[in-house]
């Protein structure tokens, strides 16, 4: 999946070269910060426009993207999150325009990340931030690639699954330069096997550093998964196949919203 990302960063970049879209991109209003909205009181949801995946393959047809995002944000969501990766998820940087255009919410690119061109995308669509794979990425790379987004003004929302992940991303904060607080999306699921381990936040949290924004990816499918990672110190979930699918998406939002501020009152 990286090295198709590769290809569809060469294929773009004939089209339109980096400095191009960098002139395109410093045309665009600057985005809200996903990292303050994560630092709001509760458990904060990010909601997934999210069509298919590699492990469930074709999840919802969704042939209103942006009405969707709406849904999301009226049910509460703090931020949206979209797929614009077009191969394995049945996304597009189409889809990303059309959802920023369309709501008052931050928006995550989420795609496999590889290079600096996808940064920039990002932000010439308006999104506010991106998603960075830990596991897919080189260090040095990762590193750029945080500094790359700062430079772009957008988050980076650094995704792990294991404790050396976890060194890993710290130290690409760090090596960045970046100040303000790091994002760290905690991914229940292994990228190797596909499964998902719900307590993968739980047995990460004691190496999680104190002052991160703590996001828990992957298999929050109800308001007890959420009540459970609040109990954990959870800033926020990033849900995606159970509101993407659910029949009354703006409900199905503000329940797990419900669940983020019982679960804040008990901390």
């Amino acid at each position: 999946m990286c090295a198709e990302a590769r290809e569809r960063v060469a294929r773009a970049a004939a089209t339109v070269p980096l400095d191009a879209l960098i002139d395109q991109a410093s045309r665009v209003p600057a985005p809200a910060s996903l990292s303050e909205a994560l630092q709001r009181p509760g458990v904060g949801v990010i909601a997934e426009v999210k069509r298919a995946s590699p492990s469930r393959g074709p999840l919802a047809d969704i042939p209103d993207a942006p009405a969707l995002a709406a849904a999301y944000v009226h049910g509460g969501a703090v931020a949206v999150s979209v797929l614009t990766e077009p191969a394995h998820f049945r996304g597009s940087i189409d889809d990303l325009r059309a959802v920023t255009a369309a709501v008052n919410a931050p928006v995550l690119r989420k795609d496999f990340v590889v290079d600096r061109y996808q940064i920039w995308e990002a932000r010439e669509a308006g999104a506010a931030a991106v998603l960075l794979i830990v596991a897919a990425l080189e260090q040095d790379d990762l590193a750029e690639l945080v500094a790359d987004a700062d430079g772009a003004g957008l988050s980076a929302l650094l995704e792990v699954h294991s404790e050396v992940e976890v060194t890993r991303a710290v130290g690409a904060y760090e090596a960045a330069g970046v100040t303000g607080r790091p994002l760290l999306g905690v991914n229940a699921r292994d990228l190797t096997t596909l499964q998902v381990d719900p307590d993968r936040f739980a047995v990460l949290r004691p190496v999680l550093p104190e002052g991160a924004v703590l996001v828990a990816e992957s298999g929050v499918r109800d308001a007890g998964d959420v009540e459970r990672l609040g109990a954990l110190g959870v800033d926020a979930v990033l849900v995606g196949e159970s509101v993407a699918t659910a029949g009354n998406p703006r409900g199905a939002v503000e329940a797990l919203v419900a669940a983020g501020e019982r679960a804040a009152v008990r901390s």
